[in-house]
């Protein structure tokens, strides 16, 4: 898998982008588009997931099945990353969850960690959330904290991400990968994605900027 996957040549991946970019979009539907790109945006970085092979009974007889053969953990950043943790459990039900707190300083846009609880890491594949990829700060501290805890891959989930974030990223943290629906241009004086989708935790949780 490349270092850097964007689904900008995926449809169905552009339905729902284009459905958060939207200003129309309400909470309630922004939550079920961000939901859906999650379990996207989840398949697409595991797809070269080490396997495991067994069987299950059916009504009839055995059958050979498969599944993950790692231990999957799921890492939102605190609190725009639970809108995509419910798509990732549709499709990954067996996945852990951990959570970071990042807060933003908005007179340095620099990231303060205010909590951090994970699951046992030793050996994982661990997919950080973090819809928006702007400064790369939030992201980096998160795969900087994961990786000590003995994370055998970390990729970084976004929604939209720049280019300085995405090389912010993998300079700090040469091993990570990053799977993003879009990357957009660049950021505003406020360090705010353009043209992205305004504020993802806003527009997910229907709170005023």
């Amino acid at each position: 898998m490349p270092q850097v996957t964007v689904l900008d040549d995926d449809p169905v991946a552009g339905v729902q982008l284009a459905a958060l970019r939207d200003a129309a979009t309400i909470p309630e539907h922004f939550r079920h588009h961000a939901r859906r790109l999650g379990a996207i945006l989840a398949l697409r970085a595991v797809h070269d997931l080490p396997a495991v092979r067994s069987t299950v009974t059916t009504p009839l007889d055995t059958a050979p099945a498969i599944g993950p053969g790692r231990q999957i953990v799921a890492v939102p950043v605190l609190r725009a990353g639970l809108g995509l943790l419910g798509g990732l459990h549709d499709v990954l039900p067996t996945a852990l969850v951990g959570m970071i707190g990042l807060e933003r300083d908005q007179e340095t846009h620099q990231a303060r960690r205010y909590y951090f609880k994970v699951p046992p890491l030793d050996g994982a594949w661990v997919l950080v959330l973090e819809p928006m990829l702007a400064t790369g700060g939030s992201a980096s501290d998160a795969v900087a904290a994961l990786d000590a805890e003995g994370a055998e891959q970390v990729t970084v989930l976004s929604v939209v991400a720049t280019e300085q974030g995405v090389d912010r990223v993998l300079t700090d943290n040469p091993g990570v990968r990053i799977v993003t629906a879009a990357v957009d241009p660049g950021l505003d004086d406020n360090a705010y994605i353009v043209p992205g989708l305004g504020d993802f935790g806003d527009r997910l949780f229907g709170t005023p900027h």
